[in-house]
């Protein structure tokens, strides 16, 4: 079956289900075995991965560059930069790392991990330029609320943002109340990382129910529900291969509208604003 997909303003078409690389790169000894995953999952079909400099030192983006050698024009890279990197000259300086790190000349899109010291407006304009010159061809952020997003869409440029790469699964529905809502007015997907909440959510009773009814894993019920959710791109990891072959198979998983309703009592959604979560 073809990937699902949603639409960034760019218009551009991407992968809801992309392939995340947190804590990929770490050690030497795994990456073959990381490399391998990646590849499985390109197999799959699953053509999106997401990776960062502050993974494994560059690590991950090593991994990452290895596995996409030879088909790098059918995949759609992501990576992002430090906030402590974020300056106009830092910025630049980051993305040519993480470009020999990955042994491409372009990041598909390219995201600021957080909001730090460095004035929003000044990593815009460096991101504007590495866009420019082609080393990029999309740019967006991550970690930042609604607030900031505002104050983003605000300024010179901000309104060429992609993305906001949030934390966003079932136990952590914050973003519903306001940033969600925020995207979607302005036909922004937002990126989910750690959709099964690094796994806790594949050992929680709540989703026994609902994943029996499927023949499904109570993880694969939690992807099942991000990869429902409208304008969601989600990012889990896996190394080993069925872990890979499970998170595809996750977007075969219909969830009805019981399920849904069980999912929302076990977890419900937010009645009011709140802080936006991190990990």
């Amino acid at each position: 079956m073809p990937m699902k997909t949603t639409t960034l303003p760019s218009g551009e078409a991407v992968p809801t289900l992309g392939l995340g690389t947190w804590r990929m790169g770490e050690d030497k000894s795994r990456f073959s075995d990381e490399v391998a995953a990646l590849r499985l999952g390109l197999d799959l079909g699953v053509t999106l991965i997401d990776t960062a400099e502050m993974y494994g030192s560059g690590g991950s983006e090593r991994v990452v560059g290895e596995a996409v050698a030879g088909r790098r024009d059918a995949v759609f890279i992501v990576s992002k930069v430090l906030p402590s990197n974020a300056s106009r000259r830092g910025t630049v300086a980051a993305c040519e790392r993480s470009l020999k790190n990955l042994s491409t000349d372009r990041i598909d899109l390219y995201l600021l991990h957080w909001m730090g010291s460095v004035p929003l407006s000044e990593t815009v304009e460096a991101l504007e330029a590495l866009k420019r010159d082609g080393k990029i061809r999309h740019w967006g952020v991550s970690n930042l609320d609604a607030d900031e997003m505002e104050d983003l869409a605000g300024l010179p440029a901000g309104n060429r943002c992609q993305t906001d790469q949030v934390l966003y699964n079932l136990s952590r529905r914050g973003p519903e109340f306001d940033l969600l809502p925020w995207c979607r007015q302005r036909s922004m997907p937002v990126m989910a990382y750690s959709p099964v909440e690094q796994g806790r959510l594949a050992r929680n009773a709540r989703l026994d129910a609902v994943a029996a009814r499927h023949g499904a894993s109570a993880a694969q019920v939690a992807l099942a529900w991000v990869l429902a959710q409208d304008g969601i791109i989600a990012i889990p990891k896996a190394v080993q291969p069925e872990h890979v072959r499970q998170n595809v198979a996750a977007l075969d998983i219909a969830l009805s509208a019981d399920d849904l309703a069980d999912l929302d009592r076990a977890f419900p959604p937010p009645g009011r604003k709140s802080p936006l979560e991190m990990i």
